[in-house]
């Protein structure tokens, strides 16, 4: 029995009809992208794991998909039965214990060994082996038994050998996780070819290796926005207006959090805890998630002391209107000088903002803290009010990104707009187009050879004006016609028989109301251009 076809959960198929939504999404993004300046790039799925892993901290590393290294080479690394019997044939003529010689003779042959977890393990093993083997005064099947099943089980998880350097012997690759990282890298390769400050926008697919959920897949696309190679919170104002425009084109209704990484840092240095900024951020980041109590437990489990969890607990309930919060903020972050330089950015910021006529409301949140390590000015996070769904575009400013490729002291700011979240928000609100520009605007019924070589010639000049046209391929019954053109939702229908040809006319039927009159092709053109 054939096996039922499937996808691996975490990932979805996309009919014609959704694909068209889907675009939808992509166009009006890009539009509002292009508005403000930026450019268009792609880099590869695939990226170097040296290029990916450290980037996204231990929990983000967790969630890369590795690319197995081609050819039988895993197969060697897990199963080292080839080598061991290479190993076998080449120490048996020269086997035996009362000299030294077989000890030197063993790690020769292990050097030659192709596979590296073998040859390792047999070089720091050795004289151990040698060792037990003559204090037992084996022969040589006696050996092979005793290498087998004592020794041989050690080869595959030796204790020297961590899961990482295994990982480095059977894949180099990964498939990208965000599209910021591949970008620096991309900045980094091409700095000679660009021009700073570099706007680019890239839309592509993405894959975490995440437990699907609600909202969260394991393929998605991500629609990323940013600039490089400039300082100015300009930039960051630049993104509030593209979100608030991209929205308000989709008819979203949004909130933006706006929070900033230096109040972060300020926060741990106030509480004593600087060099545990990470554990510090991850956490509170899952404060709307799991609640302030699951967040102080994870805290302790992170060994944040009691004492900098306690002084912790004021800044998280921080409350009142952006005046407010910022007041008391200078007050608790007033000894830390990048606390309060990461409060003045975002004073600065908001007053930009507030002079700008925005359909979205934006808000200063401190629990929003975005777990990923390099981002070290202000995060931005936009979750689509009225629905139960995480955050549908978020991003910050990264200073030193560039920094890790071997192009330090280049600052960008980016955001990324989840297409898949924003897909989801739209179909539930119903908030798609009924009919879009991809779709078919108009079908011609195929009665016959006649018939068909009469509609084409028009068919061609209605295509020329940039309408969407087609004609059935088969001649065949006009209720099979008629359901094809229903279920694609065509909302015009041309016929066109032996009566139309000698008028050298078209009857034109429009599916919604039914209404039917004959047009000549010049009228026809006409009508469905204005339709």
């Amino acid at each position: 029995m054939a096996q039922k076809p499937s996808i691996p959960k975490g990932t979805r198929d996309f009919s014609p009809a959704e694909m068209v939504k889907r675009n939808y999404i992509f166009e009006t993004i890009k539009e509002v992208f292009r508005l403000y300046g930026f450019q268009p790039i792609e880099t590869p799925a695939m990226e170097n794991l040296s290029t990916l892993m450290g980037k996204y901290g231990e929990e983000g590393d967790k969630l890369l998909f590795k690319i197995l290294n081609s050819g039988d080479f895993f197969e060697t690394m897990v199963d080292i039965a080839v080598d061991s019997q290479n190993f076998f044939s080449s120490i048996e003529s020269n086997f035996g214990f009362s000299t030294s010689d077989f000890e030197n003779q063993m790690k020769q042959i292990a050097i030659k060994s192709r596979n590296k977890i073998f040859k390792n393990y047999i070089l720091n093993e050795a004289s151990s082996i040698c060792k037990y083997v003559g204090e037992k005064n084996m022969n040589f099947p006696d050996f092979q038994k005793y290498f087998n099943q004592y020794r041989k089980p050690h080869i595959k998880l030796p204790k020297n050998c961590s899961s990482k350097d295994v990982l480095k012997d059977i894949s180099e690759k990964g498939l990208r996780y965000d599209l910021t990282v591949p970008f620096a890298r991309f900045v980094v390769q091409y700095q000679n070819e660009i021009t700073f400050p570099f706007k680019r926008y890239q839309i592509q697919p993405v894959w975490r290796a995440d437990r699907p959920q609600k909202g969260r897949y394991r393929e998605f696309y991500q629609c990323d926005v940013d600039v490089i190679g400039s300082n100015s919170l300009l930039n960051e104002v630049e993104l509030v207006q593209i979100i608030d425009d991209i929205f308000t084109r989709l008819k979203i209704n949004t909130v933006v959090k706006i929070n900033n990484r230096k109040i972060l840092s300020g926060i741990a240095e106030v509480i004593d805890e600087n060099s545990r900024i990470t554990d510090i951020t991850v956490a509170i980041d899952k404060l709307d998630k799991i609640g302030l109590e699951k967040v102080n437990a994870e805290l302790t489990e992170k060994g944040i002391s009691n004492e900098a969890i306690e002084k912790l607990q004021p800044i998280l309930a921080l409350k009142g209107n952006f005046a407010e919060k910022v007041e008391q903020l200078e007050t608790v972050l007033s000894a830390s000088e990048i606390g309060i330089k990461g409060v003045n950015e975002i004073k600065k910021l908001f007053g930009y903002l507030n002079n700008l006529k925005l359909n979205t409301e934006v808000e200063l949140d401190l629990t929003l803290a975005r777990g990923l390590n390099y981002y070290t000015g202000a995060i931005f996070e936009v979750k689509a009010r009225d629905f139960e769904m995480g955050s549908i575009c978020g991003g910050g400013r990264y200073d030193d990104l560039t920094g890790i490729f071997g192009l330090p002291n280049v600052s960008g700011v980016g955001v990324s707009f989840g297409a898949e979240r924003i897909y989801d928000v739209l179909v539930q609100a119903n908030l798609f187009p009924q009919h879009s520009a991809e779709t078919t605007k108009v079908m011609f019924v195929n009665f016959g050879a006649k018939e068909e070589a009469y509609c084409l010639p028009v068919l061609a000049e209605i295509r020329n004006k940039g309408i969407n046209a087609e004609i059935f391929p088969d001649s065949t019954k006009m209720q099979k016609q008629m359901n094809y053109a229903n279920k694609k939702e065509i909302p015009f229908v041309v016929l066109a028989g032996e009566t139309e040809m000698q008028n050298q006319t078209f009857t034109l039927k429009n599916m919604e109301s039914g209404e039917q009159k004959s047009v000549s092709a010049e009228e026809l053109i006409n009508i469905l251009s204005q339709s």
